[in-house]
């Protein structure tokens, strides 16, 4: 039997649980897949939940949504031509908030 700092505990969890699958379905735009061999089941798991892991760590560190943080980073390109042997990079500059997001990612 759980007092009630435990039954707070557990729902707390539950909640953090039930708010990254929200997340999964949102910002990731996960959806069901209907893999028939273990191998391509297992691999698209592990994919899933490291996308998860990732997105909740990116938000912890910078206390921003992780729908803000991907709205914020998806301008951003970086790229290396080669034209004539000669190797080109072409960066989008980040403007003040994904300097921010950057930023403390670094640090």
């Amino acid at each position: 039997m759980l007092d009630g700092k435990g039954v707070v505990a557990a729902y707390h969890d539950l909640f953090q649980v039930e708010a990254s699958f929200r997340m999964a379905k949102s910002a990731f735009k996960a959806r069901p897949m209907f893999h028939h061999q273990r191998d391509s089941i297992e691999a698209h798991l592990t994919i899933a939940f490291c996308a998860l892991a990732i997105a909740r760590y990116l938000q912890n560190r910078t206390g921003i949504s992780v729908n803000r943080i991907i709205r914020t980073l998806r301008p951003l390109r970086d790229m290396t031509i080669s034209i004539s042997g000669q190797q080109h990079v072409a960066a989008t500059p980040p403007e003040c908030e994904a300097v921010d997001i950057l930023t403390t990612l670094r640090t």
